[in-house]
């Protein structure tokens, strides 16, 4: 039985934070009751661990959400950042290694991969798949085994996941597929629609949707896609102006932008989030503010990438909720995402203190898991699913300030390798450093990469 599975009626299991994020502030001596996979109750002023409790020493707060993520794309993990480019080179390097993906390599590879989200605090992550069929395009005898094996995955790391099932037809306005992008195409929005509504939603996991980008979904598609997420409540997801050369070539074949694109055919909403958000005009932000769509920042990635720095400040105040992810896996840290979002826009605007580490926080717990469709996750209250994180106080890089201060220690200090406990559906995950279900994650990220790299 996998953590986010639960007995009809499991007893009443008590956890004892030595200090906890609130959501406002930092809080010392809370009793947390779960029951049947949620939080039952929050007690706080306990100085001292209940009888029986288990004990999370350091500052606990609601498990991280990753928004965003290509699972495959940690096989990248150094061998992107040799020599020089741009992000059209490095995405033929990314092409290669889609072309060896078999369902059985995708799930030895996610499943690592996801263990090392939750080594790094990650309870729940959108996985944004386009990789749907065999090379050359010719689906699998199951033709959602891709899906599966990425769903089976997040179950054996014991994280939650939101399957983003993408649609991508094109290789670009007007385009057909080219080689490597024919196992990602179902042909039209209709066939993508077909295939993906034969998934199925478990415990630990959601469907959602996704539109790849503007370029690869014909723009008299783009509402069929829509209609599919709108029909099941679902989120959407879409890759949006991460380039400037998008951009460009929308404007060409359409004389608008990507994001007035979206908004023409029903894409934009509250239940839509789109991805990066980099180069967007004046007007977009107010249409993505206008309509509620969120955004969700990679800044590692984005980075990494050279796609240069989104105006997350100015989408937020539009009314675009934030939440994060960590994309390529360059790295996977979510604290890191969270205090690179600030520390970019210090950068870009050679001010400081555009949000407090509470706002990062919230976008990387509860607005992260809102964007994946798990509204009951991200807080430490009682109904809230019981998925918890917690990172150690006393290390090199987090001994030293008070313990009031722990969201700013976490956020401005702490990395992955300060995470102690990962809890998911009120159970571990993670113990004191180590993965309680995949036994060595190192090892099984280095066989499952170099099996890709055979």
């Amino acid at each position: 039985m996998t953590p986010t599975q639960q007995p009809p009626t499991s007893p009443t299991r008590t956890y004892w934070l030595e200090h906890a994020w609130l959501g406002a502030h930092v809080e010392p001596g809370v009793a947390v009751d779960v029951r049947d996979g949620r939080i039952a109750a929050v007690r706080t002023g306990t100085p001292a661990p209940p009888p029986g409790a288990e004990i999370l020493r350091g500052l606990t707060l609601p498990g991280l959400a990753n928004a965003h993520s290509h699972a495959f794309h940690r096989a990248l993990r150094g061998t992107v950042q040799v020599g020089s480019g741009t992000f059209w080179t490095w995405r033929e390097v990314m092409y290669s290694f889609a072309d060896r993906l078999t369902p059985d390599s995708y799930h030895a590879l996610a499943r690592a991969v996801y263990a090392e989200m939750a080594l790094a605090g990650v309870t729940a992550v959108g996985e944004f798949h386009y990789v749907h069929h065999a090379p050359g395009g010719t689906p699998y005898a199951d033709p959602n085994a891709m899906g599966e094996a990425l769903i089976d995955a997040a179950a054996e790391a014991g994280v939650r996941i939101t399957l983003l099932d993408t649609c991508y037809l094109s290789a670009g306005f007007g385009s057909p597929p080219d080689t490597h992008q024919r196992r990602f195409s179902d042909g039209t929005a209709e066939a993508w629609a077909a295939r993906c509504s034969v998934l199925k939603e478990r415990d630990h996991a959601r469907i959602g949707a996704a539109v790849h980008s503007v370029r690869a979904v014909p723009a008299g598609q783009l509402a069929t896609v829509a209609r599919w997420a709108q029909e099941r409540r679902a989120p959407l997801h879409v890759h949006l102006s991460e380039q400037t050369a998008e951009n460009e070539a929308c404007l060409e074949t359409h004389g608008c932008t990507p994001t007035r694109l979206l908004a023409d055919h029903g894409v934009l909403g509250p239940r839509t989030t789109g991805v990066h958000n980099t180069h967007v005009t004046a007007d977009d932000i107010a249409l993505l503010g206008g309509s509620g769509t969120g955004t969700c920042m990679c800044p590692t990635t984005e980075r990494d990438l050279a796609d240069g720095i989104g105006p997350a400040v100015a989408l937020q105040r539009a009314g675009s909720p934030l939440s994060l992810g960590s994309d390529s896996h360059a790295v996977i840290d979510l604290l890191e995402e969270a205090r690179a979002m600030e520390l970019n826009e210090r950068l870009r605007t050679r001010a400081r203190g555009h949000w407090t580490a509470a706002a990062l926080l919230r976008a990387a717990t509860a607005d992260g898991h809102a964007a994946l469709g798990w509204d009951e996750a991200g807080t430490i209250a009682a109904g809230a699913l019981a998925d918890l994180t917690t990172i150690a106080l006393d290390s090199v890089r987090t001994a030293g300030p008070l313990p009031r201060l722990g969201a700013e220690t976490a956020v401005f200090a702490a990395s992955a390798a300060d995470v102690r406990h990962t809890v998911v559906a009120g159970r571990h995950v993670v113990r004191d450093g180590a993965h309680t279900l995949v036994p060595d994650v190192p090892r099984a990220l280095a066989a499952a990469v170099e099996a890709l790299r055979a």
